[in-house]
């Protein structure tokens, strides 16, 4: 992936990038399909087959943590102007799950999952303001 800066040389991001979205938004649709998946279950067959996500729900909250910190160059933030909508809406999903089910229902792990989220949120705020210094 080549991108060309306004003084016409090449700027390169790291070729992985595209890969790493993709992991992002597949994890994230796993993670809605699997809290979502427990109420269905009890709902239409009777029987709880799955528990409600705890350890699982945070190690997916991170992942949009990790992209995050790997592409925090500005070449590869910039690349990904086009995907942090998304990785904004699972941050914000992770947080919101995460920070109602370990303060209500006394979920422990899940204090990693809200602590993810913020972490993640904070750094997108931050690299989103360095862009805009560096860039002006």
């Amino acid at each position: 992936m080549t991108e060309t800066g306004d003084t016409g040389e090449a700027c390169h991001a790291v070729p992985w990038l595209q890969y790493g979205v993709a992991g992002v938004k597949i994890v994230f649709v796993l993670a809605v399909f699997r809290l979502f998946s427990t109420p269905f279950s009890e709902e239409m067959f009777g029987e709880q087959w799955l528990p409600m996500p705890t350890w699982d729900w945070a190690v997916a909250s991170v992942t949009p943590v990790l992209l995050i910190v790997l592409a925090r160059r500005p070449t590869d933030w910039s690349a990904l102007s086009g995907e942090q909508t998304i990785l904004r809406i699972a941050l914000i999903f992770y947080l919101v799950y995460g920070l109602a089910f370990a303060a209500f229902q006394g979920e422990a792990v899940l204090w990693v999952s809200v602590a993810a989220s913020l972490a993640g949120l904070v750094g997108m705020h931050l690299l989103n303001h360095e862009e805009s210094v560096h860039g002006s």
